[in-house]
């Protein structure tokens, strides 16, 4: 029996070469005329929409001091815009103003020295600014605007209090501004 299963393991053997060469052409055939599979490509990258580019805009801040622009009547409280006040008005304010589409707020804040009592200063800063706006007004400008006093609250410059009254007011200049921001879209 032993010799049977050699015998028949021995025939066997070469059916299953034969077989396998046999299948090996066949299955290479068969590849031949099918496509062979696409490589695969990267996942597409999905790019955001990019947003828009956020309108112009056609802010700005200018610092007028008010010792060259206000002649202050003490004898009437006023404050009266001089012609240089006026001057640089139209030379660096209403330009400004003309690179807007539109105006959303133009803000004038008047700034004091230290000399005098709180409500002193804050009822001249009030005028100052007051004094400029009603100037923009007359120029025609149609924007909303609003005034603000700061009064002595905001000093850019300190001083020794010490100093003689002329030289204590010269070295307290800076502190006397108006501060004038207008906001708004660009053209």
């Amino acid at each position: 029996m032993l010799k049977k299963i050699c015998v028949l393991a021995a025939f066997a053997l070469p059916a299953t070469i034969v077989l396998a060469q046999a299948s090996a052409p066949a299955s290479s055939a068969q590849s031949a005329e099918a496509p062979a599979p696409a490589p695969m490509s990267p996942p597409a990258q999905v790019v955001a929409p990019t947003p828009p580019a956020p309108p112009k805009r056609c802010d700005f801040a200018l610092t007028l001091q008010s010792d060259e622009i206000f002649e202050h009547k003490k004898s009437v409280q006023l404050s009266v815009l001089n012609s240089k006040g006026k001057e640089r008005i139209d030379n660096e304010v209403i330009p400004k103003l003309a690179t807007c589409a539109k105006v959303d707020l133009i803000v004038v804040s008047g700034h004091t020295d230290l000399v005098g009592s709180h409500a002193q200063t804050q009822k001249l800063s009030e005028k100052n600014a007051d004094a400029v706006v009603a100037y923009l007004g007359s120029k025609g400008l149609n924007a909303p605007m609003d005034t603000m006093g700061m009064g002595k609250t905001q000093q850019i410059k300190a001083c020794d209090d010490k100093l003689a009254k002329a030289k204590l007011s010269e070295c307290l200049a800076p502190n006397r501004r108006i501060v004038i921001e207008g906001r708004g879209l660009a053209k």
